[in-house]
């Protein structure tokens, strides 16, 4: 009963755009819907094109916007974290029908295009702004210089050829070594798969 009226009282602060309980809702959920994007993304093109961190944080602004204007009434913390994997499911087989339907070379495809409709415009909320900017620099810190160009270099929709010739080594090699860095980078942040999840 404490856990549920603990709940509730969240997400009336999420619902006023606290700032604070925003952080916390993101801190106590992001980890269940990473996970569901994380078994969605089976088809490596659309792995190239976009990871289970770019889906959170869209998800994740929509339904700081979407409560902000009341739209949900939870009462309990399993019907929130089924909503936003239920969120994250749809948004992955929506980017796959868009990628097929277009029938374009994910490999070429701004990183960061996936994000471009929700993330710019007046209308974000303060919770969606705090929340991505707070994970976006715990990321950050997590990698080294040259690794967060490959990062700014990709989201700038930069092949690994292009940035091959700029940096030095191999497309492949350095397509790698981002990999590796996002992976430890999730493990430090607690964001890759275990099976307490």
């Amino acid at each position: 009963m404490a856990a549920e009226a603990s709940f509730q009282e969240l997400m009336q602060r999420v619902r006023n755009r606290d700032q604070a309980a925003a952080a916390e809702l993101v801190q106590r959920y992001e980890r269940h819907v990473r996970r569901a994007v994380r078994f969605q993304l089976v088809d490596p093109r659309l792995r190239r094109v976009f990871d289970s961190m770019d889906v959170c944080q869209s998800v994740l602004a929509t339904f700081f916007k979407r409560a902000a204007a009341g739209q949900y009434q939870l009462e309990h913390a399993d019907q929130l974290i089924h909503l936003l994997v239920r969120m994250a499911c749809n948004k992955v087989a929506g980017q796959a029908r868009k990628q097929r339907a277009q029938r374009r070379d994910v490999a070429r495809v701004e990183h960061a295009s996936f994000l471009a409709g929700e993330q710019t415009g007046p209308d974000r909320e303060p919770g969606e702004l705090m929340a991505q900017r707070e994970l976006v620099a715990r990321f950050r810190e997590r990698l080294s210089d040259e690794e967060w160009r490959l990062v700014s270099e990709r989201a700038d929709g930069r092949g690994w050829a292009e940035i091959a010739a700029d940096v030095g080594g191999t497309p492949e090699g350095l397509r790698k070594r981002l990999s590796r860095a996002v992976e430890r980078a999730e493990r430090q942040l607690n964001l890759s798969e275990s099976s307490d999840v």
